[in-house]
């Protein structure tokens, strides 16, 4: 596992641990390491979870099925992407599916024993801790803005909000997002001719331009009026 040392410290979920630390953690806890073809499942919907995963390569989708069997993409997961530590604590059974988008490889740990410490109380395993209410924490907010995205009325209003929080994360005007289009119609619940039709409607106002997945945000002033209508 140490190749992914540097990748795992770059996680919420080990921030802040030393690679002596990993080690540490890595041999309380003996994770098992799985690899997917694209397509695999990683997680069923409806099933117990009973770990935490990291994806250690490759890429993934978390989708949620609705009543009347269309899939909605809850979030693309990336390399560094914990999953699984929102139901580490309950009995609840997985909501989502999450699928392999391409070949992938995930290591898991076991709740039972990142809840229950071992005898020796390492350090880290309180640091561990500290991070994984952190990340629980991260992601109700990330959910809670995503409900706000939702509840607003129009498209345009939708994709301004968006939009203005995609600058405000990366801190410039100019970023890039993993969302395909269809995945953007998809997080926006929307169709992605409509998306197609008002992304051009923007860039030919002057609002914005666009290339691919990236983004150029050239009137945030307007943007913000949109976003209140």
């Amino acid at each position: 596992m140490e190749e992914y040392y540097p990748l795992l410290a770059r996680t919420a979920l080990f921030s802040h641990i030393p690679p002596e630390g990993l080690d540490r953690l890595l041999g309380c806890f003996a994770p098992a390491v799985r690899r997917y073809e694209r397509g695999d499942i990683l997680l069923l919907a409806g099933y117990d979870t009973g770990e935490i995963g990291v994806l250690l390569e490759g890429a993934a989708t978390a989708v949620k099925t609705t009543p009347d069997g269309a899939t909605v993409t809850i979030t693309d997961l990336a390399p560094g992407s914990v999953f699984g530590d929102v139901l580490a604590g309950c009995s609840v059974k997985s909501p989502v599916t999450i699928i392999a988008r391409a070949p992938a490889k995930a290591m898991y740990i076991p709740c039972r024993k990142l809840l229950c410490p071992c005898a020796a109380m390492h350090p880290e395993h309180t640091q561990l801790m500290q991070n994984l209410v952190r990340t629980i924490s991260e992601k109700y907010f990330e959910l809670s803005r995503r409900v706000d995205l939702l509840i607003l009325k129009s498209l345009r209003s939708k994709l301004c909000a968006w939009l203005l929080g995609q600058a405000q994360a990366a801190g410039a005007d100019t970023f890039s997002v993993p969302l395909s289009r269809a995945g953007l119609a998809e997080y926006l619940n929307c169709e992605r001719s409509a998306l197609s039709r008002e992304l051009s409607r923007m860039r030919s106002e002057g609002l914005i331009e666009t290339y691919k997945n990236s983004f150029k945000i050239l009137d945030r002033a307007a943007l913000a009026r949109d976003y209140q209508r």
